[in-house]
């Protein structure tokens, strides 16, 4: 019985790492874009693009670090168009979000049927279990350096924006757009870049997906993490290492159905595997109440007016 929890207690713990890496990446970019006032829903089809751009670039070049420096840049030139659309008159960011959501989802996989077969490079991940004996910690301390690196991005967004100049121009980009234009700001080009580097980070998520866990490139390898994103920022309150902290209990919540079948348990299994989503429903619910669960929310989003 205790073997049997510890292997579950493991299990939960490397694939809530796993899991919680793309989550981290896509919400620290919408974290970024909703602090300036804009809202990106296209996250899910920058995540699906920027999978199959790391994966095919690196295939090509043989080095999954190119793959994954593509794929941020792929996913910026999705953030710079999706920041350059939503600045002409009477656009709706939401619409074009969902519009840019489909677009890049089916650009995806129209450029990546011929890369579902061949194999690509996948990216290292770091021994930290080293020091152990027993192969099922060893094989849960397998960490991917861009786990260490989000947490890295968390942890500057959460100093810079408290701390910086530019970061006090995102906030005030995203509280008052009148008060960023009367100090002399340019509040679409502020947008702008702030969903410029948004699309990047999503994008590294993506490579993520496809170059380390699940490691491949398929169709349906999202499966929603880009839309569950935006509920992660809401559920963070706009907070980057709260942000840090929801992905790595959505990845937990991800790595229970598998942890269970690790040790033979399959009964309630596809329930289980739908626990991110179940609580990406609790939490929209629970964030009904604007009082309660939008303290803190930029007050140019579009769901704040």
């Amino acid at each position: 019985m205790n073997d049997a929890l510890s292997t579950v207690l493991l299990a939960v713990f490397a694939g809530a790492i796993r899991v919680s890496t793309p989550f981290l990446f896509v919400s620290l970019g919408e974290c970024l874009t909703e602090k300036s006032g804009r809202i990106n829903l296209g996250l899910e089809g920058i995540l699906v693009f920027g999978a199959m751009t790391g994966y095919a670039i690196s295939y090509h070049s043989g080095s999954p670090w190119i793959g994954v420096l593509a794929a941020g840049c792929a996913g910026s030139l999705f953030g710079a168009f999706h920041g350059w659309v939503c600045k002409l008159p009477r656009v709706n960011d939401v619409a074009i979000g969902i519009a840019m959501m489909l677009f890049g989802t089916g650009l995806a996989f129209f450029f990546g049927k011929p890369y579902i077969q061949p194999t690509a490079p996948r990216l290292p991940a770091l021994e930290l279990g080293f020091w152990s004996d027993v192969p099922q910690v060893r094989e849960a301390l397998k960490i991917n350096p861009l786990f260490f690196a989000g947490l890295a991005v968390a942890v500057v967004l959460w100093w810079a924006f408290r701390n910086t100049r530019w970061g006090l121009i995102v906030r005030m980009t995203g509280d008052s757009s009148a008060t960023a234009r009367a100090m002399g700001y340019s509040v679409d080009l502020v947008r702008f870049l702030a969903t410029t580097a948004g699309g990047f980070l999503a994008g590294v998520g993506g490579a993520f997906l496809s170059l380390y866990y699940p490691g491949s490139w398929t169709e349906g390898l999202s499966s929603g993490q880009g839309l569950m994103a935006v509920a992660l920022v809401i559920f963070a309150r706009w907070n980057p290492l709260a942000c840090f902290a929801a992905a790595v209990l959505f990845g937990g919540a991800g790595a229970i159905g598998p942890a269970l079948q690790s040790v033979g348990i399959s009964q309630g299994y596809h329930f289980f595997n739908a626990a991110p989503y179940i609580l990406t429903l609790l939490i929209m619910i629970l964030s009904i109440s604007p009082k309660r669960s939008l303290r803190g929310a930029p007050a140019e989003l579009s769901l704040m007016k």
